[in-house]
């Protein structure tokens, strides 16, 4: 297949759709590396879903789950049904942060994803830039209604998807929700943005209903996913997780605005001094899923939370690490990736105390 035109604004490159036209928006935290040698364009008008009893059905299953949470990877057990918290912190009730219309991501998910941002985390990472809503828990509780009042509101508001930030406690109150705002005529694409460290029986209640899987790949072994993020088996379990994500929804297919409509977009945040082991991550994705496989690799990377209690991490990523990533994935043969400019971390640090956390953009 030939390659797609690009059109270049600024610090990004977006694709254009070798059919129809194209809409195009200033997007600038992502810039397109490659050409689009596996761009997949289909005149999609609304997302393949499962029925709406289906999806009711499968909220009545990962309710079940509570009574002893196997949710994510750390399998932890608790009685969430019964009122005992979990590791993450979590009970039976969602808490949201906000919700807000989100120019800030790849731009498949443009020009606005409709992002719920939830509160508590499975992950303890010392780094994290949301720690305000993954560490300290700010946000406020929402019934199921609430929730799906949410989503309806930012599909009203101009939203290009609803996507789900820090979803994986919140699996059964989330599936609960959509079903909700589906019978409320709710047809956007549905956006997985998860840590990546989700059990595989939790996504397996999601397949159907999930269109777009946008998971991180923060760690190849385990002794730094055990020192920065308290989850010793992180490579193990996001693997699978990620198999299963690719199982469900194979590879990018977008419509005709060059928007993704279903399939899988992988998250690669580089660390300093290589703890991500994202040369070996690079390596994985291109023997077990392939070389056209969509991903994002991540410069953002500041010092955030308790990062400056680590060596290894009290540093920005330099641009000599960066290029050798981007050299190593050119060399693997990747045809479609994301790059990002230094630039981009101080834009896209948010500040969950305000109103609009991500300033003006949001």
């Amino acid at each position: 297949m030939a390659r797609s035109p690009l059109i270049g604004l600024g610090s990004l490159a977006y694709p254009t759709c070798p059919v129809g036209s194209s809409n195009t928006v200033e997007l600038p935290a992502f810039a397109l590396h490659r050409g689009l040698s596996a761009f997949r364009c289909e005149d999609i008008l609304a997302p393949v879903r499962i029925s709406l009893e289906a999806i009711r059905e499968r909220a009545e299953r990962a309710r079940e789950m509570l009574a002893a949470c196997t949710l994510c990877g750390h399998r932890c057990g608790a009685r969430r049904a019964e009122g005992q918290l979990g590791k993450c912190r979590c009970g039976t009730v969602a808490v949201v942060a906000t919700a807000v219309l989100h120019p800030g991501e790849e731009p498949a998910l443009g020009p606005r994803a409709g992002a719920v941002f939830f509160s508590h985390c499975n992950l303890s990472c010392v780094y994290c830039q949301n720690w305000q809503i993954s560490q300290e828990d700010k946000g406020e509780k929402v019934t199921a209604e609430a929730l799906a009042e949410m989503m309806l509101r930012l599909a009203e508001e101009g939203a290009a998807n609803i996507e789900l930030v820090s979803p994986t406690p919140w699996v059964p109150q989330i599936i609960e929700s959509l079903a909700i705002a589906a019978e409320r005529g709710l047809d956007l694409p549905v956006v997985y943005n998860t840590g990546g460290y989700d059990s595989a029986e939790a996504l397996r209640l999601l397949d159907g209903i999930v269109d777009v899987y946008l998971p991180d790949m923060r760690y190849s072994w385990g002794a730094a996913a055990k020192r920065f993020s308290d989850a010793l088996d992180y490579p193990e379990v996001n693997r699978a997780a990620v198999l299963e994500m690719y199982r469900q929804v194979g590879d990018i297919v977008f419509n005709d605005r060059g928007q993704a409509r279903r399939g899988l977009i992988i998250r690669l945040l580089v660390l300093p001094n290589g703890m991500a082991g994202v040369h070996a991550t690079l390596e994985w994705i291109a023997e077990h899923l392939s070389t056209a496989t969509w991903f994002s690799l991540m410069a953002q990377y500041a010092p955030a939370h308790r990062a400056a209690e680590y060596l290894e991490l009290a540093r920005p990523v330099t641009d000599l690490e960066y290029k050798d990533l981007l050299d190593f994935a050119d060399a693997l043969g990747f045809e479609n990736f994301y790059t990002q400019s230094p630039d981009s971390r101080d834009s896209l640090r948010p500040d969950f105390s305000r109103e609009r956390p991500f300033g003006g953009g949001a």
